[in-house]
């Protein structure tokens, strides 16, 4: 079994006592190129039984985590109740107050959202690309905690602004966005900025603790896989769950 030293970072945000949080790295797993190593995604052409050992190898090294739950994301914004077990479904968003069962989003330059109750009764994980985004994936997870000013949110591992070049189109779709998040890029095309998209969203929802947005995807080819730097290749977790 290979080392799991470097399979995964663990997020710098105040959590409660009672729940964990962590963000996986391409390293770690025993997937081969493109997806070398720790791939975590099922449908990116990885060989199955590799994925199915990086992902039992990522849970034997959770403390506390009794199940996983994954979802198959289709860029929606569908929020479910994570349920455990072996039902995958349809969903960009999960949230539980269960004890042991563990929200993942799968990301590889998409922005995965991490998000926890002050008081530690109720967590969730959401996967946001710019459509999940802008429809409202994020809100729609918020929606599902009582208070939004007592809830604490991570933004995880995505491709940072310098990187990401859009169309008018998207500009378009953050017609409430500040002039600060679209950066004018290459004829009508603009740099988008993800984190700060999804921090003046959850900020217009009453969000007040937001944490991260620091790493580059794309930039980053050693920690992280990025769709935009190599179209065939795997997919990193985030993950957080309760005690």
């Amino acid at each position: 079994m290979p080392p799991v030293t470097d399979a995964f970072f663990t997020p710098a945000w105040p959590l409660p006592a009672n729940v964990r949080a962590v963000v996986t790295q391409r390293s770690g797993g025993i997937s081969a190129a493109p997806f070398d190593s720790n791939n975590l995604a099922t449908h990116v052409g990885d060989q199955p039984a590799a994925v199915v050992h990086n992902r039992q190898l990522l849970w034997q090294q959770l403390p506390g985590v009794r199940s996983i739950q994954w979802l198959n994301q289709v860029h929606g914004t569908a929020v479910v109740a994570a349920c455990g077990g072996t039902v995958v479904p349809v969903a960009d968003a999960q949230f539980t107050r269960e004890k042991g069962l563990a929200c993942a989003v799968l990301t590889a330059d998409c922005l995965p959202v991490l998000f926890c109750a002050a008081d530690g009764s109720q967590v969730a994980a959401a996967h946001a690309g710019w459509r999940g985004l802008a429809a409202g994936v994020l809100l729609k997870t918020l929606q599902q905690f009582a208070d939004p000013e007592q809830v604490l949110v991570y933004l995880g591992p995505a491709i940072s602004a310098g990187h990401f070049e859009v169309g008018p189109e998207v500009k378009a779709a953050f017609s409430w966005a500040s002039a600060d998040c679209f950066r004018p890029g290459t004829g009508d095309r603009y740099f988008a900025d993800l984190y700060q998209l999804a921090r003046q969203q959850l900020q217009r929802a009453s969000v007040v603790h937001i944490h991260g947005g620091e790493h580059c995807t794309f930039r980053d080819a050693q920690q992280f896989y990025s769709y935009r730097r190599q179209a065939v290749t795997g997919r990193q977790a985030s993950l957080i769950w309760r005690l």
